[in-house]
């Protein structure tokens, strides 16, 4: 009877212990695929859902997205529905020289079906200020919601706290301060980094045009941090018929310039600089002119890395044999 009763005990507390350890419930943690982050960069970032609520299939994921962080762009997905929800920031930011007081605060994905067996990711874009404490956490609350339930990772710890005590601990981005520059090659005032996976875009600037000009051209440095060679295969802005990255050659006595077939290739560990003279992202067929001192929206594409959106400034570069940039005859 006794060693019933302890087999007994033994059973009970095994079935205990498991549920309490190995439920669904106690490792659906919401996480983040990135772990640290610099200010003043934007940064694309997935909340990654690994689990349902017990047992059952994920139906709605929303993102609240703390004080400090601006200027967030979600990216579709497939079979859910999105929606972005607008309010007032508790402070002011600058955002290429514009004072910005509100933006998206909150982003929702609904109406889709994601199986307890299986995770996915939700991703959106966004730009980290200078108002984040360097050295600390910045933590993303997100709520899971099932048919019968939900799952609210919304627990902040308290400063010294192991965020692994808490039941529901909020996903943290660890924030760091800003990286050192890398020298300004067009004399002009830096511009945010833009990361996309392993690649940084930095000093970008689209050149200055006179009124009716049909053509204008981008500069920057991108760099791969990764062990894979990534590649720039295309581009889009609203304000140009046609983006393709062109570089400038000498044809005998000739100087030329012509698309980059097949796109431009960004070496492992490596770095590629569009500048005057050289390569360059071409804007043609262009709708209004390029004015110095305002800013512009591009899309760049790349092969690896997808695509991303970000602002850059118009600048006036003066020289390198140009009036402005494309006044050597080249038609498309």
């Amino acid at each position: 009877m006794r060693n019933l009763f302890s087999k007994l005990s033994a059973t009970v507390l095994i079935a205990t212990f498991s549920t309490s350890i190995y439920s669904p419930l106690a490792n659906a943690h919401a996480v983040l695929d990135i772990k640290e982050a610099s200010v003043n960069t934007y940064q694309r970032i997935a909340v990654r859902i690994g689990h349902g609520c017990d047992g059952q299939a994920t139906q709605k994921v929303s993102v609240t997205i703390p004080e400090g962080i601006i200027s967030v762009k979600p990216m579709p997905k497939a079979g859910w529905q999105l929606e972005t929800v607008e309010g007032d920031y508790s402070g002011k930011y600058s955002n290429h020289g514009k004072t910005i007081t509100s933006g998206v605060k909150k982003l929702i994905w609904s109406e889709g079906e994601l199986q307890n067996g299986h995770f996915d990711e939700f991703v959106f874009q966004a730009r980290l200020t200078d108002s984040l404490p360097a050295g600390e956490k910045v933590f993303i609350p997100i709520e899971q919601n099932c048919a019968d339930g939900n799952l609210s990772w919304s627990e902040i710890p308290a400063k010294g706290q192991d965020p692994h005590d808490l039941n529901r601990p909020a996903p943290g981005l660890m924030i760091h301060a800003a990286a050192a520059s890398h020298g300004d090659h067009h004399d002009t005032k830096m511009m945010d980094t833009v990361k996309i996976s392993d690649l940084e875009i930095m000093s970008a600037m689209i050149r200055a045009t006179p009124p009716k000009a049909p053509v204008s051209a981008g500069y920057m440095v991108i760099r791969n941090k990764g062990s894979e060679m990534d590649r720039l295969i295309g581009g889009a802005a609203s304000f140009a018929g046609k983006v393709e990255i062109h570089e400038m050659k000498m044809d005998g006595d000739v100087m030329k310039m012509r698309e980059v077939a097949g796109g431009l290739e960004i070496p492992a560990g490596g770095e590629v600089t569009l500048k005057a003279g050289g390569l360059h992202v071409m804007f043609m067929k262009l709708g209004e002119q390029m004015k110095d001192g305002e800013t512009r929206t591009i899309t760049l594409e790349f092969e690896k890395a997808g695509k991303v959106e970000f602002e850059l400034p118009v600048k006036t570069v003066e020289g390198h044999g140009h009036k402005h940039g494309h006044g050597h005859g080249h038609k498309k």
